[in-house]
This record gives structure tokens, sequence and C-alpha cells, in this order.
């Protein structure tokens, strides 16, 4: 996969250096001493972060406004992400994976969630799911999937939440029966992303007791008989996918379609939440970016009382508490990432502590570039109002902020942090 990246990141920036081959470790590169967004990246990383960046310039900000307004779920360009490598950055190069890493990923989705929150959104899940697969999966369902899955031939989404069961993740009800060579899953899981569309469904279903111990994970295809989905969900953001409840009645799923052991998945689901957190938190941080550089540019042109609004004093103090919190959003994210690429014990907290700060922090930043927009803020003329609703929903999902406070502090209790 990266000898394709190479060819197609020379076809979108000719003037940029080739890929370096084997993992993106190596020298730090020289313009990142100077670049706050790339500093401390190797060459590869700068040279993804240009390539993803080329890509939501072109192909996405000129496109979001209209997605977001007619619900479009721009499938085609979803898979021209795929085409560049971003369908499964970090999963292996045998399963048609770019074979990256967590830190890697956080540089590339940020780049693409300045583009489209809501496109980069779904793009993360679909790479969660990959990594599940490629991690858990077996030889015979990565074979069937996996490679359809990371150039997305195969949409996919993460089937946790239960309209019983949100943050106590563990009680859910939908159950998977043992019958032959098969399991029957029956229960509905909600607030699925790309429900509807996608073809295939990572399930978490309980097999045997109660709590975490007795949750399996499934993958389901969309065309499986008793599959079935609610109406679309009318949303605040993230209009570009479809968000629907997902049915599952008296489905008969393949035993072979189980990924991992029976019991197990509870922790697949935790250990893919971790990464999850750390997509969605810079997701936030891609967001908070174009908010910001929306309003810098709006108070620099904008005049009132016979000079720009960028002039008093009140309007920098708040641009520079913005850049502070966008900054520190991004150095925890990425703290984050590589902790997640360590194994370190303290990821699983790092994530939760990224995701927190980020999350919230990065809204709030939307929240003031609405409001140094005025009354023009409020309008669908200008995009900070899509940012910010866009925004909202991520303090929320792949765990709540509430959540990730409990974690930390467990975490804090176990001597990880």
């Amino acid at each position: 996969m990266l000898s394709s990246c190479r060819t197609r990141l020379a076809r979108l920036a000719p003037g940029l250096r080739g890929l370096c081959a084997g993992p993106s470790s190596g020298a730090l590169a020289s313009d990142s001493v100077s670049d706050p967004l790339t500093f401390g990246l190797s060459e590869d990383q700068c040279e993804f972060k240009q390539m993803a960046d080329q890509f939501a310039l072109n192909e996405l900000v000129p496109n979001a406004e209209a997605w977001d307004e007619k619900k479009f779920f721009p499938v085609d360009k979803l898979k021209e992400a795929a085409g560049l490598g971003f369908g499964g950055i970090y999963c292996s190069e045998a399963h048609g994976g770019s074979g990256l890493g967590r830190l890697d990923a956080a540089v590339i989705f940020e780049s693409l969630a300045y583009g489209d929150i809501s496109f980069t959104a779904y793009l993360t899940i679909h790479n969660m799911n990959c990594f599940v697969v490629d991690t858990y999966g077996s030889d015979a369902l990565k074979e069937k999937y996996l490679s359809r899955m990371t150039c997305m031939d195969l949409f996919s989404s993460y089937c946790l939440t239960e309209p019983n069961s949100g943050s106590d993740a563990a009680s859910l009800a939908t159950t998977a029966t043992r019958k032959g060579d098969d399991y029957v899953l029956n229960g509905a899981k909600a607030f699925i992303s790309g429900g509807g569309v996608s073809d295939v469904y990572i399930v978490m279903a309980r097999t045997g007791e109660a709590g975490p111990k007795g949750i399996s994970c499934f993958l389901v295809e969309k065309s499986m008989a008793g599959v079935s989905f609610g109406k679309p969900e009318v949303k605040l953001g993230w209009n570009s996918q479809p968000t629907t409840v997902v049915s599952f009645d008296d489905v008969v799923v393949p035993a072979a379609n189980r990924i991992g052991e029976e019991g197990l998945g509870f922790t697949i689901a935790m250990q893919g939440l971790d990464g999850g957190r750390i997509n969605i938190a810079t997701c936030s941080v891609g967001g908070g970016q174009f908010a910001l550089d929306q309003a810098r540019e709006y108070v620099g042109g904008r005049k009132q009382f016979g000079r720009e609004l960028a002039k008093f004093q009140n309007t920098q103090f708040k641009l520079a508490d913005m850049m502070t919190s966008v900054s520190a959003s991004r150095l925890m994210v990425r703290r984050a990432a590589r902790a997640l690429d360590a194994k370190i014990p303290s990821a699983t907290a790092e994530a939760a502590m990224a995701k927190r700060f980020a999350t919230d922090t990065c809204f709030d930043v939307a929240n003031q570039a609405l409001q140094m927009h005025g009354g023009y803020g409020y309008l669908r003329d200008y995009p900070v109002e899509r940012v910010l609703r866009d925004l909202r929903v991520h303090s929320i999902l792949e765990g709540t902020n509430e959540i990730m406070r409990v974690i930390i502090a467990r975490e804090m209790g176990r001597e990880t942090i």
C-alpha cells in the first residue's frame, strides 16, 4: 500500500518527495521545525498530511455544505479516499491496508476533518471496523471481507449501543444463540452510523452470562435474512451520513463470522474504542482549526466603530484563547496516539483524556467562532454553524465525556497514569 501511496501522492502533490519505505517513524522533517501543525512529525507523516490536505481542500471543502443540506452520503468520495489508502490506515498491507500507525491516522484524519467533519467521522468508524477484523478475525474471515473493506468496496458500521444500553455497554441485550454451525441473533442497535447503507456490521451480542464476559463479536452482512433498518434519524449534525436503528430478527450468522473467541467481544469493543476516541478527538481538532481560521478571516475584514474587529483587544484575546485551545488539543491527541502505538499501560487513559479535552474544547472554539460572526454566524451562508453542529455530538459518542472522566479516574486508581 505504501508503494501505491507514493504513486498517488506524486499525482496529487508533484513537488513533494516520494514516501520513504517502511514505517513512518523516521527522521523529523526539516519543514516541521517551523510549522506548528507538523512540529514533531516525521517526513512521511508530513507527506501523509499534505496528501490529506490536498484531498480535503479539493474534494471536501467545496462539497461539505451541499452534502449537509441535502443529507447526501458521498459514497464515491469515500471510495476515492480509500483509493488514497485511507480506508484501512492501520490495517496490515497483506489485506490492502496501509500498515501505518495511530499517529499517522490522527494526522490524516485531522486534515480530512478540516474539510468535512461528518465525512471524516464515518471514515474513522470504518477504519475502526477494519482494525477489529484485522486484529481479531480468523484468516478465513480476513480473506473473505477485509480486502474489500479496506478499499471500501464494502462499507461497514459498528454496532454496540442499544436503545436501553448506552454508557452501560456491558448490559447490552442483543443475543446470539449457538445452533450447530451458526448463531441466531436477536435484538436491536441504536444510533448506527451508516445504518441501511453499510454492507457489513460489526455487532456485539450476548452469547453467555450477564456482564462483559458474556459478550461476543460478529460480522453480519446487510443481506442476511432478518436484518432490517429503522428510518434515518433527523439529526442536529453529521447529516452527510445516515444514522438508523439496526434490528436483528432471527438472523442466522455462520459461526465462522464470529470475530475472536466467545466472550471476547467486550474486550474487542473497548480496544476498538480506545482508537475510536483518538479518532473522534482528532476530528474535533480539524473542525476546531477550521472554525478558528474562519473567525480570523471574518474579523480581519469586518469593520465596526470605524475599524476592523481584529484590531479590538477583546477580539485578539478571544482568538489567542482559541488558538491555545486548538493547539493544546492537537498535542493531547497526538500524545494519546503515540501511547496507543507504543501499547503502553496508560494508553486507555491517554485516549480518554484526549477525547474529553479535545471534543469539549474544540466545540467551544467553534461556538466562539460563531459568536465572532455575530448574526451572520447563525446563517447557513457561513460554514461555522455547520461545524458547530457537527462537533456537538463528539462529546457524546465513543463514550460520553462523563464516562471519559470515569475511565480517567479508574486508571488513576490503577496507577497507570
